[in-house]
C-alpha cells in the first residue's frame, strides 16, 4: 500500500482522532484541521496528497475550501464527509471539485479502503505514463551481448533483478551503467511502476536537496509551489543515482537515513512519509578509494555496495561490436526517419572493430548517428566515419599510405586497399566485392590496375 500524505478535517476532535489513528498505523503521514481557515493554511504549502473533509463547519463549510483550495492551484484530492440528510450537499461539493464522499459514521475499514482507492488514483496516470514507456521504448536500449564478460554481467543482472537489494554498478564513462539499471527495473518485481533516473552530478548543489525529497510552498525563496520530490515519485518503484559519487556529503548524510529508514521529508514540510523505494547507484569513480580520502561516507558506501556490478570497457568486450553497431545503426536510423535497411560497408566495419572506443558505447553511438547523417545511398562508407577512426586510422596501418606523396597518388593507394580488402572479405569473389562496395565488376579491375 502506498504512504500517502492526508489531512482530516472536521470540527468534533472525536473523529479526527479516530480517523488520524487509523490512517497513521496504516503507514500515512497525517497532519489534522479543526476548522476550514486552519485547512486552508495547512494546504497551502502544497503537500497534502488526500483532504478527508467534513462539508459542515461553522467558520468554513467543506465545500468553501474545496472552491478556494481550487483557486489557489492546489490539487488536492478531496474525500467529502457528510450526513445522509445532506448527500445532495455532498454531490455540490464534487461539482465544486471534490473527487468523492462517504458517508457518516465511518468504519475504519471503509475509511482505509476508500483512502488505498484514492492512492490508486493519485498514482494511475503517472503509471499509466511508465507502462506506455515500457511498451514504446521496450529493449530499445537493450542489445545481445555474446562477449564472455557481458554473459557475466547478463547473469548478475537476472540474479539480482528479482530481489529488492541495493545495487551498485561501477564501469567507465559511457561503458552502458544507465541500460544496465534499466535492465535490472525491467526485470523485477517493481517492472510496472516508476523507474527514476537522476543524474547526482548535473543538478546544482544548492536544489539537490529539493531535487531527492521535495519542498512545500514558500519552504524557501522562489518556492512559489509545492514539488514532489523525486524520491516520492519513485514510490513503488525504483531510483536510478547515476554518478554517485557526486554527491555532497551533506547529502550523502540525508540519503543513508533515507536508505535506512524508508521516510522522506520535503523542504519546510512538517512530517515524513514513508516511501518504498528500490536504490540503484552508478558512478565511474573508485568510491572504495573516495572513502579512505574521506570524499564519500564508508557508512553510505556499505550500504549502497550490497550487490555490486562491474561493467568492462568495450575494448574488453570487442566481440559485442558488430551486434552493438547493428544495434546502434536500428536505432538511430528509427530516430532520424531514415530506411530500415541502411548497411555498413565492409572496411567501414574494419575502421569500427579497430578502434579502441576510449569513449565505450557512448562514443559508438554517436559515431554510427554521425555516419547516418552523411551516410548516401543507405550505405555507412570509410568517409563517413570521423577522421581518427576512418581516414587517418586506416591509413595509420597500411604501409600503401604515404604523407611524402601528393594527394591524388595517397587516394589512388588508399583506394586500392579498400579495394583489396573488400576482396579479401568476400574471399577473393570479386564481383560480391564489387557489389559491396557500390561499383561495376569492371571498375573494381580498373582501378586495381592504375
Amino acid at each position: 500500500m502506498r504512504s500517502l500524505q492526508l489531512l482530516i478535517i472536521d470540527d468534533e476532535p472525536a473523529i479526527r482522532q479516530i480517523l488520524a489513528n487509523a490512517a497513521s498505523n496504516a503507514g500515512h503521514s497525517v497532519s489534522v484541521a479543526s476548522n476550514g481557515r486552519e485547512a486552508l493554511e495547512r494546504l497551502g504549502k502544497g503537500d497534502i496528497d488526500v483532504a478527508v473533509c467534513d462539508i459542515r463547519m461553522p467558520d468554513i463549510t467543506g465545500i468553501e475550501v474545496v472552491e478556494k483550495a481550487r483557486e489557489q492551484g492546489i490539487d488536492t484530492i478531496f474525500l467529502m464527509m457528510t450526513a445522509y440528510a445532506s448527500v445532495n450537499t455532498a454531490i455540490d461539493a464534487m461539482r465544486a471539485g471534490a473527487y468523492d464522499y462517504t458517508i457518516k459514521p465511518l468504519r475504519n475499514e471503509d475509511f482505509l479502503n476508500r483512502i488505498e482507492r484514492l492512492a490508486d488514483v493519485i498514482h494511475l496516470k503517472s503509471e499509466n505514463k511508465v507502462l506506455r514507456e515500457l511498451v514504446e521504448n521496450q529493449d530499445s536500449d537493450i542489445c545481445a551481448a555474446v562477449s564472455p564478460a557481458m554473459r557475466a554481467i547478463d547473469r548478475l543482472v537476472l540474479k539480482v533483478a528479482r530481489t529488492d537489494s541495493t545495487v551498485l554498478i561501477t564501469g567507465p564513462s559511457g561503458s552502458g551503467k544507465g541500460v544496465i539499471a534499466k535492465m535490472i527495473h525491467h526485470n523485477s518485481l517493481r517492472a510496472s511502476r516508476a523507474f527514476v533516473p537522476i543524474n547526482c552530478g548535473a543538478i546544482p548543489e544548492n536544489l539537490l536537496e529539493s531535487e531527492f525529497f521535495g519542498h512545500t510552498k514558500g519552504a524557501f525563496t522562489g518556492a512559489s509551489k509545492a514539488k514532489r520530490g523525486l524520491f516520492v515519485e519513485a514510490d513503488q518503484g525504483t531510483i536510478f543515482l547515476d554518478e554517485i559519487g557526486e554527491l555532497p556529503l551533506n547529502l550523502q548524510v540525508k540519503l543513508l537515513h533515507v536508505i535506512e529508514d524508508q521516510h522522506v521529508r520535503a523542504l519546510g514540510g512538517e512530517q515524513s512519509r514513508k516511501i518504498d523505494v528500490r536504490i540503484i547507484a552508478a558512478t565511474n569513480q573508485d568510491l572504495s578509494e573516495m572513502v579512505k580520502r574521506g570524499d564519500f561516507r564508508e557508512d553510505l558506501y556499505f550500504r549502497l555496495n550490497v550487490f555490486h556490478v562491474p561493467i568492462p570497457p568495450l575494448e574488453n568486450r570487442r566481440e559485442d561490436l558488430p551486434l552493438l553497431i547493428k544495434h546502434f545503426i536500428r536505432k538511430e536510423s528509427a530516430k532520424m526517419g531514415l530506411s530500415d535497411s541502411i548497411e555498413i560497408q565492409p572496411e567501414a566495419m574494419q575502421c569500427l572493430l579497430a578502434y579502441d572506443w576510449p569513449g565505450n558505447v557512448r562514443e559508438l553511438q554517436n559515431v554510427i548517428a554521425r555516419s547516418l547523417i552523411l551516410a548516401e545511398n543507405d550505405i555507412i562508407a570509410v568517409a563517413d566515419l570521423p577522421q581518427n577512426i576512418g581516414i587517418l586510422h586506416f591509413g595509420s596501418r597500411t604501409s600503401e599510405v604515404d604523407a611524402n606523396h601528393s594527394l591524388k597518388h595517397q587516394l589512388r593507394n588508399y583506394e586500392q586497399v579498400i579495394i583489396k580488402n573488400a576482396i579479401d572479405e568476400a574471399h577473393g569473389d570479386r564481383k560480391l566485392a564489387a557489389r559491396r562496395l557500390g561499383i561495376g565488376v569492371s571498375s573494381l579491375y580498373r582501378k586495381l590496375e592504375i
